[in-house]
C-alpha cells in the first residue's frame, strides 16, 4: 500500500522536500510547519486523494495529525525506483475548504 511505503521512507529518512514544499512550509498562513509535523501527520495519517497518474512519480495527498492534533495535508510523491518520497507540498487545511479535512467543499 502507498501510504505504507511513504511511512517506511520517513523512518529511513529517505524524504526530500522540493523547494515549493518548503516554501509553502516556512510561509504557511495558520504557522510554519517543521519537518516533525510532516513526519508525525504521516505517521497517523491516511490517503485521501490519489493521483496514480503524476510524473515524474505517482503521487497522493496524505491528511493527518501532529502530536499536538495540528491538520496537516500532504502532497508526496513515491519514487519506486529509488525509493524515496518527494514531499511535493505541505499544508494546514482550511476548514473553510475541507469537511472534516478529507473531503473538498464545493
Amino acid at each position: 500500500m502507498l501510504i505504507e511505503r511513504i511511512r517506511e521512507c520517513f523512518g529511513y529518512g529517505k524524504v526530500y522536500y522540493s523547494r515549493h514544499a518548503r516554501a509553502e512550509m516556512e510561509n504557511e498562513e495558520f504557522g510554519e510547519i517543521l519537518e516533525q509535523e510532516t513526519y508525525e501527520a504521516v505517521l497517523s495519517g491516511k490517503l485521501i486523494e490519489n493521483y496514480p497518474k503524476d510524473v515524474p512519480y505517482p503521487s497522493c495527498l496524505i491528511y493527518g495529525l501532529t502530536r499536538n492534533g495540528r491538520p496537516i495535508h500532504l502532497v508526496c510523491a513515491y519514487s519506486e525506483s529509488e525509493g524515496i518520497v518527494v514531499i511535493v507540498t505541505a499544508y494546514e487545511p482550511n476548514p473553510e475548504k475541507w469537511f472534516d479535512f478529507t473531503r473538498r467543499k464545493q
